[in-house]
């Protein structure tokens, strides 16, 4: 389902670029350390993002350090760590772990129940350090999955349950920040389940699995899209509400990137796929 909160390289500032970057290679890095090679396959722009934000806010100081990447080993690549580093990186295997199920559940994927079985150790250390956001993430794979078996069409209500999870993993610590970051977190989980489900309708149609814009589809194809773009817009207006509301400087930019453009990036690729596929037909009907 992750995979849609991303930078538009293109608008961000060669320092910004390379901040981001920084911070991707650090949680690839902190992956590395508690979870070994199986954690950096793991890794996502979705974490780092949430790195990005809790850094800003909090203003935690990073450790810098240059290393050599396999992927890059002809030059040295610079990390920034910080205790957030390590939070996201315990989300991100938690994440992985509960979606590695769902997987085995939904289609009897049995590499991903390998998987599993490789992360069992580092999900019960990471469950015994979190356990408010580890219970919350399992909670939400219930109702989500009693949802899609009831063929539960509220999009409202089935969106809101990643929003609530994801609500849990933003709220770092209880603290004044808490309410807020709870707020920002809810409003990107519905944009985020939102936005694969808008990009899955096709596909789960033809394969006649569950999704939940599948009904308003049905019902006004002509202004289906119209209709999508209104919602996805309104949920990151109020994620944009509440970073506004918070008190942050570093980074700031960044982040503005990620929530006014880089999170449209797919989008607009998805667009361009239609308009595509829409032209080729309209030729074949021609001839």
């Amino acid at each position: 389902m992750f995979g849609y909160i991303n930078i538009n390289k293109s608008q961000l500032s060669e320092e910004e670029r390379k901040a981001y970057q920084a911070y991707y290679c650090g949680l690839c890095r902190k992956l590395k350390t508690n979870c070994g090679v199986k954690g950096q396959a793991l890794l996502t722009y979705d974490m780092t993002f949430l790195i990005v934000l809790l850094t800003g806010l909090y203003e935690v100081e990073d450790h810098r350090k240059k290393f050599t990447c396999a992927i890059h080993p002809t030059k040295k690549q610079l990390a920034y760590i910080n205790e957030i580093t390590d939070y996201a990186a315990d989300m991100n295997v938690v994440l992985a772990y509960e979606n590695f199920g769902d997987d085995w559940r939904d289609h009897h994927s049995i590499p991903k129940k390998a998987y599993m079985k490789v992360l069992d150790k580092d999900y019960q250390r990471i469950y015994l350090k979190y356990p408010r956001q580890v219970e919350a993430i399992q909670t939400y794979i219930e109702k989500l999955e009693e949802a899609e078996a009831a063929k539960e069409y509220n999009i409202d209500a089935v969106a809101g349950l990643t929003g609530e999870m994801l609500s849990e993993i933003f709220a770092w610590k209880d603290d004044e920040w808490k309410d807020e970051l709870k707020c920002f977190g809810y409003y990107l989980g519905k944009f985020i389940y939102l936005m694969d489900a808008y990009e899955d309708l096709e596909k789960d149609t033809k394969n006649h699995n569950f999704n939940v814009l599948r009904h308003m589809y049905k019902t006004d194809p002509k202004n289906f899209d119209a209709f999508c773009k209104l919602m996805l817009t309104s949920m990151l207006s109020e994620c944009a509400k509440s970073f506004e509301r918070l008190p942050i400087i570093e980074h700031g930019e960044i982040i503005r990137n990620i929530l006014y453009s880089g999170v449209w990036t797919k989008y607009e690729y998805m667009q361009l796929k239609k308009k595509k596929k829409q032209n080729a037909g309209t030729r074949r009907h021609r001839k």
